[in-house]
């Protein structure tokens, strides 16, 4: 992958339909074009500087993932193909190769559905300080980055701009969005992870937690956005993995730890990243495409 990098679209011609943290969304009704630029963001603010080749390393990891799991659930992907989008597009197929997914136009729900299968990250701060984990009770003696006795599933709320997701219980997501979808999504999100982490581990990497969205198109459910990436999963090294201490990784978590480790307040503006920092996370989410998608 060498395409250019991009931190922001502009396709005259056709219409904006938002911009997220991460990605440009252009509205192609009946479908959603979505661009993934290189923006990174960490603790709900995006950082200054770009990851190299990242837009493409998540658009192939979610596409891998979509077909993996297309059994399991009906998912909003057309097409990843320039060629097969609409006419509008054609005069941005440089900047739109390998990284854009033309989609069905879906709602989204307005919930994060997370799937823990490790103890860490907020999960692990709040076990350590007696809280359930979005109302789940974990059983006592458990360590850092500890294999949970049985996948969970911890839903969230989605952060609007200058906020973060707050954990939310079952029932406080049914309250929301309502028991039967409530279930149908918990059964299907476990039933992702688990084929997910069987697929992983083959490749010699531990999914430790992973974050899905999913919406309604005609009645249906759909899963949507990105699925497996190294932005909405901690992906860990099966062959360095230990309990009691964080884990060599192969997402995010490296430039959280940077951010933590100069003290940032985790408030706008987010500091300039090194080069180094940068050049690691961008060789971080290379290798978990190549181990995980060309395995």
């Amino acid at each position: 992958m060498a395409g250019p990098e991009i931190t922001q679209t502009d396709f005259r011609g056709i219409k904006l339909f938002g911009r997220g943290k991460v990605r440009d969304i252009y509205d192609l009704d009946p479908y959603l074009l979505i661009v993934t630029t290189d923006r990174i963001s960490a603790f709900d603010s995006v950082m200054p500087n770009p990851i190299p080749g990242k837009g493409e390393v998540l658009t192939t990891m979610s596409a891998f993932w979509f077909k993996k799991t297309e059994d399991l659930i009906a998912n909003h992907l057309v097409s990843t193909d320039v060629e097969d989008f609409p006419d509008a597009c054609d005069p941005y197929k440089e900047i739109l190769k390998n990284r854009s997914m033309l989609v069905k136009k879906a709602s989204p729900l307005p919930v994060e559905c997370v799937v823990r299968g490790y103890l860490s990250g907020s999960a692990w701060k709040d076990y350590i300080n007696g809280r359930p984990i979005s109302g789940i009770n974990l059983p006592k003696g458990l360590r850092e980055s500890s294999r949970l006795p049985e996948a969970i599933f911890t839903p969230s709320t989605k952060a609007t701009a200058g906020e973060h997701d707050r954990p939310i219980s079952r029932t406080e997501m049914e309250n929301i969005i309502g028991t039967e979808l409530t279930a149908r999504i918990i059964q299907t999100s476990l039933s992702i992870y688990n084929r997910a982490s069987a697929i992983a581990d083959k490749a010699g990497i531990i999914i430790a937690d992973t974050k899905m969205e999913f919406g309604i198109l005609n009645g249906d459910l759909l899963l949507i956005d990105e699925i497996l990436t190294p932005d909405s999963s901690r992906f860990w090294s099966r062959d360095d993995y230990g309990e009691g201490r964080p884990q060599k990784s192969f997402d995010k978590q490296f430039l959280r730890d940077y951010l933590l480790s100069i003290g940032w307040n985790q408030k706008p503006p987010a500091p300039e990243l090194p080069k180094e920092i940068i050049d690691k996370t961008a060789e971080k989410y290379r290798e978990a495409l190549n181990r995980l998608v060309k395995q």
